[in-house]
């Protein structure tokens, strides 16, 4: 899913408890491209001009001078997102869909490729600040990390995996290659079948009784172009319906609202990716 957002031009929201290596998986993708890396750490405290910059007035020049805060970067690493205010969460909006920030009616573009690795705990959990509908549909996908299985935790005890080990990672790409990658993936053939298909998709969250916000033309777009990224990651010049099936829960169950007639034990979150992965599951599969 990681690098799906990386090579669709999308962003990644890794969701998860404490302490399971969001942070980690965020700052290890980020060494594995040889390009510019900011973590920003957010907190309650935190304001937007922390994440974009400010303009100085500058006694030598005799003007403001804007000065760039760390979202000037290829890679953002977010931690911890929804633990700050949806005033700072609101100042990447801009950046992370037109790839520029606009300071004093001034706007700047951003470096490319420019990629935004989010992470938050779950919104149960004390706080935290929800994601508004607005803010969720900027992320391309979103990934969780749950708890590892028994042998993996064995080997994080003895191998002390963590920072230390982040070490190790070496580059294996480079913000050209990234950029290149980007241009393929647009070239990834699509047949019509299979718009169709995703549209269906699409209208049913739509008219799903449980839904009180189906998914966005915004959204259908973010499908198109990951399933073109998951052809191009598997080697192939063409998507299949197996492409757009496995991406849609991932893609989709962060951009719906759920309403209050689906009766059900699980967390929000979880409700939503039950009800698209049902609808995936009754829309016929092109062949």
């Amino acid at each position: 899913m990681a690098l799906v957002a990386l090579f669709a031009r999308g962003h990644l929201l890794i969701e998860g408890v404490p302490g399971v290596g969001k942070t980690t998986l965020g700052q290890a993708l980020a060494r594995a491209l040889d390009v510019n890396f900011q973590r920003l750490q957010f907190t309650s405290d935190m304001l937007p001009s922390d994440v974009l910059g400010i303009s100085i007035f500058s006694v030598a020049e005799q003007k403001f001078e804007f000065k760039r805060g760390p979202v000037f970067t290829n890679v953002l690493l977010a931690d911890e997102i929804n633990r700050t205010t949806p005033k700072t969460q609101s100042a990447l909006l801009e950046a992370m869909n037109e790839y520029q920030v606009t300071v004093d009616s001034h706007s700047h573009a951003l470096p490319q490729p420019f990629l935004v690795i989010a992470t938050q705990n779950p919104v149960e959990h004390h706080g935290t600040y929800p994601l508004p509908e607005s803010q969720m549909d900027r992320f391309l996908v979103r990934a969780h990390m749950s708890y590892p299985e028994a042998g993996s935790e064995r080997e994080i005890l003895r191998w002390e995996v963590g920072a230390a080990r982040l070490d190790d990672v070496r580059p294996v790409l480079t913000g050209a290659d990234v950029l290149a990658g980007q241009d393929e993936v647009t070239r990834v053939k699509v047949d019509e079948a299979l718009v169709d298909y995703a549209l269906a998709i699409v209208g049913r969250t739509r008219d799903s009784q449980y839904l009180a916000l189906g998914v966005s033309p915004r959204g259908a777009q973010m499908l198109y172009r990951a399933a073109q990224a998951m052809a191009f990651i598997d080697g192939r010049s063409f998507a299949t319906p197996e492409d757009f099936k496995q991406l849609a829960i991932s893609v989709f169950a962060h951009r719906v609202v759920v309403n209050g007639r689906y009766s059900s034990t699980l967390r929000k979150s979880e409700q939503a990716e039950q009800i698209i992965r049902d609808i995936v599951e009754t829309v016929p599969v092109p062949v």
